[in-house]
């Protein structure tokens, strides 16, 4: 099974990274516009695989998309990064020329492949590839769910004083500061709701910290976070790839789903080698359907910014 990540940046790396550590692919490709920074990230990839014990075979390539023919799984981390004070709708202009001309170089070598999208802002920049694509729209998934939730649950871990592991907890709507929803009410530890542990007071702020959690980690770092990204997208490619139909929240397509159509936003589905195999539906209280709402129509306002 062959994946192609785009972008060879930080969290380009660390997703390639994280998929040849798992150790599920056959091979990963990295490709980037700059000359000849794939073929060394690759390299000094590829030189940790004895010490690390993966068989993964990782390969760069400047622009080359030829290379990348017959991928199965294609992950888009191209594009400008977000710096302390930006939002990432103030990304668009620029990484939308990106994801345009990167879907259509990939679907030109791998016809059949699925596509995470993780460019800013990346609700829009996944409906953006489904426009360009013209392809069924299981094949192109947003990641952005997938690492807010990740967020959530390490501010929940925190607030409880347990480990990450002892908890669960889901984020959706779009992936922008204002537009997060985490479901604080449907939180668990080990099954018990969390709102057992925890003040409705500290919930609140458990959220509000997921909210802002991309933005807090931009002005520590001077950049966006990598980490975290990284293994986030990672883990939706080993679903695919090992068929694993777990569950991500991620930014979907929606079709009448959560009474929304023709929008890329974040929702819980089911993960496979189809991509997206379900949508599922839950039950949203009357403010949580407010939010998303109010949330979806954030994402519309930056999806008209597109030329």
């Amino acid at each position: 099974m062959k994946v192609t990540v785009v972008g060879a940046g930080a969290v380009g790396a660390s997703c390639a990274e994280y998929i040849a550590i798992k150790n599920f692919a056959s091979e990963v490709v990295l490709i980037d516009i700059k000359e000849n920074y794939a073929e060394g990230k690759a390299m000094d990839l590829m030189q940790t695989a004895s010490l690390m014990g993966f068989d993964t075979k990782i390969t760069g390539t400047t622009n080359d998309y030829s290379k990348t023919a017959g991928s199965n799984v294609a992950v888009i981390t191209s594009g400008i990064p977000r710096k302390p004070g930006m939002t990432r709708e103030e990304l668009i202009g620029i990484n939308a020329g990106i994801v345009k001309s990167v879907v259509e170089s990939l679907l030109k070598h791998s016809p059949k492949v699925i596509i995470i999208v993780v460019s800013n802002p990346m609700d829009t920049m996944a409906y953006l590839a489904h426009k360009v694509a013209g392809i069924a729209k299981n094949r192109i998934i947003g990641m952005g769910g997938a690492l807010d939730s990740a967020r959530f649950r390490y501010r929940l871990a925190e607030a409880l004083g347990c480990p990450q592991s002892d908890v669960d907890g889901m984020v959706i709507g779009g992936h922008s500061d204002t537009g997060m929803i985490p479901l604080a009410r449907l939180a668990v530890r080990n099954s018990v709701l969390v709102s057992e542990f925890l003040s409705k007071e500290r919930l609140v702020q458990v959220a509000e910290d997921t909210k802002v959690g991309g933005a807090t980690l931009t002005k520590m770092l001077g950049t966006s976070a990598w980490y975290a990204p990284g293994s986030a997208v990672s883990s939706m490619v080993q679903a695919i790839i090992c068929d694993q139909k777990k569950m991500f929240p991620c930014s979907a397509l929606l079709d009448g789903e959560y009474g929304m159509k023709d929008i890329s936003i974040g929702v819980p589905c089911i993960i496979g080698k189809n991509g997206i195999e379900k949508i599922v539906e839950i039950d949203l209280t009357d403010a949580e359907k407010a939010k998303f709402k109010e949330s979806a129509a954030g994402v519309r306002a930056v999806n008209d910014l597109l030329a």
